[in-house]
């Protein structure tokens, strides 16, 4: 279960990442490596500090005045289900971000299979998150107008290695999505 939280780590350290201007399809980007969550075991916790010591540092300084003009809450929602390899992940973690400029030198070191140190906490105050039910399905309410990253993250059950899968997409106010996470 350990080898998981650097997935769930990675999600959130993307937390408002900026990729090229969004197209009009929603994207979907898969990264293989790391997640972690805030409310882990004591364990968990330790093994990610020991983990954190070899994360890439960032260059890209927290912009306070890009997150000042966001909300952090509203009343728009995502939900959906999270499935690897045509199977449900239950239990997993799913976040919900912000697209923001701070996070893309994390997203395009993550989609180039390096993992970077923790997104500053001011900047995962707008990261939603929740866990699948047993069948895989998720729900993220109150969320606020915007571009987002939704990601999960799981083990693939063909092969037992962690996975993450990450979709950007548009919400308006009061905005119902269904985002299907699914490699």
């Amino acid at each position: 279960m350990k080898r998981y939280f650097p997935l769930v780590f990675a999600a959130l350290v993307l937390a408002g990442c900026e990729v090229v201007p969004p197209a009009p399809t929603e994207r979907i980007e898969v990264i293989e490596r790391g997640e972690t969550q805030r409310d882990a075991p004591q364990e968990t916790r330790e093994a990610e500090r020991d983990a954190t010591a070899s994360r890439a540092k960032r260059e890209v300084a927290y912009p306070e005045a890009e997150y000042a003009r966001l909300e952090k809450h509203g009343s728009a929602a995502v939900s959906g289900r999270l499935t690897l390899s045509g199977r449900a992940v239950p239990n997993a973690g799913v976040s919900v971000a912000p697209v923001t400029s701070y996070s893309a030198e994390a997203a395009e070191k993550a989609l180039a299979g390096v993992a970077v140190e923790p997104a500053d906490p001011r900047a995962r105050e707008y990261t939603h998150t929740t866990r699948t039910d047993g069948n895989g399905y998720f729900r993220v309410s109150n969320l606020p107008a915007g571009e987002f990253y939704v990601s999960g993250a799981g083990p693939d059950p063909q092969t037992g290695e962690p996975r993450v899968v990450i979709r950007q997409v548009s919400l308006s106010k009061s905005q119902q999505l269904e985002v299907d996470l699914s490699r």
